[in-house]
């Protein structure tokens, strides 16, 4: 008889994808899952590895763990970290509001 567990949809995708972009994909996951608070993560550019490669990466690692991410780059270094979650958000817009129909 075969076990059965429930798993998010998320956590399905993620292990069944294959390939080369699956498997770079978890290995930025690993370095994002890494992160505790107050911590910033540091990726170097390797040899034939660009910048922009490494954020875009990570923004999709990021996507993929539901995790908002803030990226700062120095020279060929990419600093990383979550962004705080905003206390006071009552889920109101700025600006004026919307007119109502009498």
């Amino acid at each position: 008889m075969p076990n059965f567990d429930l798993v998010s949809v998320e956590e399905a995708m993620m292990k069944a994808a294959t390939g080369k972009r699956a498997e770079i994909n978890r290995e930025y996951l690993g370095y994002i899952e890494q992160l505790r608070s107050g911590r910033a993560g540091r990726l170097q550019a390797s040899q034939g590895e660009t910048v922009s490669a490494i954020r875009r990466r990570l923004g999709s690692a990021a996507k993929a763990a539901g995790k908002s991410l803030m990226y700062k780059r120095m020279g060929d270094t990419v600093y990383f970290w979550t962004k705080p979650r905003a206390a006071s958000s009552t889920g109101r817009r700025r600006g004026r509001p919307p007119k109502v129909a009498a």
